[in-house]
């Protein structure tokens, strides 16, 4: 699958070898998705990792070799589908996965010396998968979180029935566990307050991460040295939307007609209709340039040849991943979000500018200020002690020396 998601276990599973782990993965077969990206799995496949997949109904109805692309929904109706998986399921769709799971496992533990088991989430399925594998075969685990799980700001619980259980859900994997990590310290501060058992030692931090070795393959794509590049790669999920810096481009362009022809705005992802009628409904849209889905090897090639890159994240303790791509980039940003670890982070670089997620005129003057400084050939550049902490192998290490406590601890 692509999309950013799946990237933070990926590139934990290429660099583990390096620092003394032999990881083994499982995983499903072919499922529909909305992206899908084979340079990822190529780096895996390139070091001989060990990959069994387990063999749902879902893949009789694919074709060998078929990759079920489907459409991504508006954000009603996603809206609407989370409510009813939520309302009737739990902890979430694949817990349908479960048996499958469990069963292939069977065969890795026969095949496989299995020292620990490493469980991912989302999906929270994962957690009760390695729970319970952890029971069966006497190995310890160790869950990932990157995103919260009760207190996801975005779940939602129909009723206290409904929350209680995955207060349960969660209080067991937790207290069996013998590691939990994070991807920021508001969601480990967020987990200590729920759950008064937990030690603060109980949890790690590992944040999200770039590869440096993407970059130093990157072959930056031509670009018109004339026009200011900023650029957005993801998809507009959830509250994350554009619709403010649309606003902004077209209040900036109302009041300098010039600048129109001198900057560009390019989205890097899967763009929904809703924003693309925002679009062309600007009398700038030409001055917009929409890309679809790129497979990361790709995308690292569009991130570096831009000027300035922008985000938006409405809700400082859900850490988007893209802004540590962009960091890898070490380009100038532009970030829009209320106080909270990432702009800490970003102002830290000392080439970001900080506005309100919807401060249509902050943002306005932000991208103009970018303009200048780029115009004057000054564009900042970020500071490369701060990048260098984010970087996935240097975090791998971390993880393994955390690995290797698991073990010990047990």
């Amino acid at each position: 699958m692509g999309l950013s998601g799946v990237q933070r276990i990926t590139k934990f599973v290429k660099y583990l070898p390096d620092y003394g782990w032999n990881p083994i993965v499982l995983t499903t077969n072919k499922a529909p998705y909305y992206a899908f990206d084979d340079t990822l799995l190529e780096e895996l496949l390139s070091k001989n990792i060990k990959i069994y997949r387990t063999d749902e109904d879902v893949t009789n109805l694919i074709k060998k070799g078929e990759k079920p692309k489907i459409k991504y929904p508006n954000k009603f109706i996603k809206n609407f589908q989370s409510k009813i998986i939520q309302t009737f399921v739990q902890p979430d769709s694949r817990i349908f996965w479960k048996k499958y799971a469990i069963n292939k496992a069977a065969q890795i533990f026969e095949e496989n010396k299995i020292d620990l088991i490493f469980a991912t989430a989302p999906p929270f399925t994962n957690f009760l998968i390695a729970s319970e594998l952890s029971d069966k075969y006497d190995v310890p685990f160790v869950v990932d979180y990157r995103d919260l799980w009760v207190d996801n700001p975005y779940y939602f619980y129909p009723t206290i029935f409904h929350k209680n259980y995955a207060i349960h859900l969660e209080t067991n994997v937790l207290k069996k566990c013998s590691k939990a990590i994070v991807i920021s310290r508001d969601m480990k501060n967020a987990l200590i307050s729920r759950y008064r058992f937990l030690k603060y030692t109980d949890i790690s931090i590992i944040p999200h991460g770039f590869d440096q070795e993407d970059f130093d393959k990157s072959i930056p794509e031509h670009k018109n040295e004339n026009k200011l590049i900023i650029s957005h790669s993801g998809i507009f999920s959830a509250d994350l939307t554009p619709k403010y810096f649309i606003k902004a481009i077209n209040l900036l362009f109302n009041e300098k007609p010039q600048l129109a022809q001198k900057i560009e705005l390019r989205f890097y992802g899967i763009m929904q209709r809703q924003y693309q009628k925002l679009i062309k409904k600007s009398k700038y849209a030409s001055s917009f340039v929409l890309y679809d889905y790129l497979e990361h090897r790709q995308l690292v090639n569009h991130l570096v040849s831009s000027d300035v890159l922008w985000l938006m994240f409405p809700r400082p303790i859900v850490t988007p991943s893209r802004f540590y791509e962009y960091l890898g980039a070490r380009k100038p940003m532009l970030v829009c979000s209320y106080e909270g670890e990432i702009t800490k982070i970003a102002e830290a670089t000392g080439a970001a500018i900080i506005t309100k997620p919807n401060d249509v005129k902050a943002i306005a003057l932000a991208i103009f200020e970018f303009y200048n400084k780029w115009k004057s050939n000054n564009l900042p550049k970020p500071n490369e002690a701060i990048i260098e902490r984010y970087e996935r192998k240097y975090l791998t290490q971390i993880l393994s020396k955390e690995l290797a406590y698991s073990l010990k601890s047990t």
